[in-house]
């Protein structure tokens, strides 16, 4: 079971909301973790290139920090099935393409802006989100 940390949790949630108005505001870009992420291989290599670099080292570098300082290990997905975890990955690489946009950039971004699209999209990651979790859970047994 996941524990219930509300303070943590709205810690988090603002320094995500911080991140977002900062690259909005520095970059004018929309804080898309698939798209930053995307765009770190050619053809887009330009100006913004180092903070895109600095945004991805900063998501990697995050949990580590947070290790160091409290000794705690960071909660995460562990799976020994690596084939599904390949299928998951490539499923939500795919989906990230589909739906143009991730649930970073759709579901804090989009919201945010009152986007019609991305209020469809977070609707859909969130009802196939819950049908998961209730497969996984309750049907297979996981």
């Amino acid at each position: 079971m996941t524990e219930f940390t509300p303070l943590a949790s709205t810690a988090g949630g603002m320094m995500i909301g911080l991140s977002a108005v900062l690259l909005m505001l520095w970059e004018g870009r929309i804080a898309g973790i698939s798209g930053i992420a995307g765009r770190l291989l050619p053809p887009y290599l330009d100006k913004a290139f180092p903070s895109r670099l600095a945004f991805v080292i900063g998501l990697v570098a995050a949990p580590l920090a947070m290790m160091a300082a409290t000794g705690a290990p960071v909660a995460q997905t562990v799976s020994s099935n690596i084939p599904l975890m390949i299928a998951a990955g490539l499923l939500v690489g795919f989906g990230s393409v589909w739906g143009n946009g991730c649930t970073s950039g759709h579901g804090v971004c989009g919201l945010s802006r009152l986007s019609t699209r991305s209020m469809v999209a977070t609707a859909v990651f969130m009802t196939v989100a819950f049908i998961t979790v209730f497969v996984v859970r309750h049907v297979l047994g996981g």
